[in-house]
């Protein structure tokens, strides 16, 4: 089934390529048609092509129709870098103008790449009935903060005033995610919530005899150290330390289109909270939720920083927005530290869960093991 949605995907080219062609279909309100139509189209054509077998997760429905949209975004971001013509030029002009900022283009390149390689597999994973969640929940997060802090950027940017009728499209894009996450977050986990011997043997250890996690405590503490600093600078905060990094080491925060200003925000107010939940969840034993939270919360913050590295990079970021050449390395290092360190949690929460795993009362009155148990009554006789 993978194979077909990424064969039927790329039909979406033919319907680029003909709008482009045709002046009477570049009108905005007609293109906000075609995009309302084009969704429900292929949402009824895999209801009409499942129907011998449906598929037991309704998700199966969401992944297929985005995976469509997905070629549309990579196109657009291949449009605009000059590497491809004749699918998106109507669109730049008539659809959504602000898909040009180097922000979005990043953006288009990670929805086309990335998360169309998640939908096929979880597409895959669907067919084969087999579990998805852990991988669902990466998008889930990703998605979320993706047009999360596209659609606020667009209008608290330069482009607020240039909002057309395709663009309230973008909100269905934004539901889907959140109740996706909302259902994926309230199935049973793959593992089981409940530890024991092992479980209680790796809660009685202290920080201090497990390096790794003293490590990742320590990573936490700088990520929101770093997070709090852009955050202010993002709030115009009047801090010597605020100014001096803005004009010394991140200008691209006040670039005018406004992705930067609201995605720093973004982090400020959510992801700093959690970037303390998880400490907490490394020092307090029996945490269960940190498997959920931490990959959805990684999913967020890597597709973040993937679309805030590559646009103060990108040649359409003008050159007062770049990252200064005297400290390129030493900010573009932090800034990729800092999109790792949610994904070492996760892994570190996956790979060896004991610790934060819910412990199973041990058989007996006093919760002592049987044999234990049995010396304790014996004695006491």
């Amino acid at each position: 089934m993978e194979t077909f949605v990424f064969l039927f995907s790329l039909s979406a080219l033919g319907i680029l390529y003909a709008m482009n062609t045709i002046p009477e279909l570049q009108e905005p309100y007609v293109i906000l048609g075609i995009g309302a139509a084009v969704l429900v189209v292929v949402f009824l054509f895999y209801l009409l092509i499942t129907r011998g077998n449906p598929p037991k997760d309704a998700l199966f429905f969401v992944f297929a129709v985005f995976s469509f949209t997905c070629v549309i975004d990579l196109t657009s971001a291949l449009e605009y870098d000059g590497i491809i013509s004749g699918f998106m030029e109507f669109y730049q002009k008539t659809g959504e103008p602000y898909l040009g900022t180097a922000y979005a283009i990043m953006m288009c390149y990670w929805d086309g790449i990335a998360h169309f390689i998640m939908y096929l597999m979880m597409i895959s994973r669907i067919t084969d009935r087999k579990a998805y969640r852990t991988l669902g929940l990466f998008w889930a997060g990703s998605l979320c903060a993706n047009m999360s802090v596209f659609i606020a950027g667009i209008v608290a940017g330069k482009y607020g005033s240039e909002i057309r009728p395709v663009f309230w499209l973008n909100f269905l894009f934004l539901l889907m995610p959140v109740c996706a996450a909302i259902t994926l977050f309230t199935r049973p986990k793959d593992r089981p919530l409940v530890g024991g011997y092992n479980a209680h043997n790796a809660q009685s250890m202290k920080l201090i005899w497990r390096p790794l996690d003293l490590i990742l405590v320590l990573l936490l503490l700088a990520a929101m150290a770093f997070t709090i600093l852009r955050g202010l600078v993002a709030l115009d905060s009047p801090l010597g330390a605020c100014s001096i990094y803005l004009r010394h080491y991140e200008p691209y925060l006040k670039d005018p289109v406004g992705y930067p200003r609201v995605m720093m925000l973004h982090l400020f107010f959510y992801g700093l909270p959690l970037l303390g939940a998880f400490i907490y969840g490394l020092l307090k034993p029996g945490c269960a939720w940190m498997s959920d939270w931490t990959v959805f919360f990684a999913g967020a913050v890597i597709q973040c920083q993937w679309a805030h590295i590559g646009g103060s990079l990108h040649a359409r970021t003008t050159a007062p927005f770049r990252i200064p050449t005297d400290v390129f390395w030493s900010v573009l290092a932090a800034n990729l530290l800092y999109a790792v360190i949610p994904v070492l949690v996760a892994m570190r929460v996956h790979s060896n869960q004991y610790f934060f795993l819910k412990i199973a009362p041990f058989p007996g009155q006093t919760g002592l093991p049987n044999s234990e148990e049995k010396d304790t009554k014996y004695k006491d006789k």
